[in-house]
């Protein structure tokens, strides 16, 4: 039973998670923390952290992850990545040659503009699910905790898009400050 649940979570955010990766963490934490509870809310953000250091797209190393965990062996795993990957791969070989042959006609146009602003809002609820008192603490609770993670949140922002600091040295050096920091 777990594994078609699994399969059909996994094959829905693969069918319907515009934007990319960070755009399917929203749907990813509704279906698996919120609805059945496979995973706690600190777990799913040990996933989010760890499926962004890893290689891959963050989307496919949350789901294989989370196939593990929910099943406790392998074959979730395998089951979570391809439900995942399921949609995609068939949607890109019928749109493909449907958007190259139509790529100029206004409503072909119209419809990539209408997505945009919806990816963009899904990044932005993606934003918004991870910043919890799981990852920021909050001022009553832990206040030193609270403003460090305020300053590298506001740091790694700025470096990254003004002084346009790669972010794979911004994940390490905040790595190593929180080291320091909480040690």
């Amino acid at each position: 039973m777990i594994y078609l649940q699994l399969f059909f979570i996994f094959f829905k955010i693969g069918l319907f998670g515009f934007g990319g990766g960070y755009a399917m963490l929203s749907m990813i934490q509704s279906d698996i923390v919120t609805q059945y509870h496979w995973l706690t809310m600190e777990q799913f953000t040990n996933i989010v952290a760890i499926s962004q250091m890893t290689p891959g797209p963050i989307g496919l190393n949350c789901a294989t992850y989370v196939g593990y965990t929910a099943t406790g062996d392998v074959w979730g795993s395998i089951l979570a990545t391809f439900a995942l990957l399921l949609p995609s791969f068939v949607i890109m070989i019928i749109v493909s040659g449907i958007v190259i042959k139509f790529k100029e006609n206004p409503y072909v146009i119209a419809l990539f503009q209408g997505l945009r602003p919806a990816i963009v809002g899904l990044l932005l609820a993606a934003v918004l699910l991870l910043m919890t008192p799981e990852n920021f603490s909050t001022p009553t609770t832990d206040a030193f905790q609270f403003g460090i993670s305020i300053a590298l949140f506001i740091g790694t922002f700025i470096a990254t898009k003004w002084f346009k600091i790669s972010p794979i040295l911004m994940i390490v050096l905040s790595g190593i400050a929180g080291f320091f920091i909480y040690m």
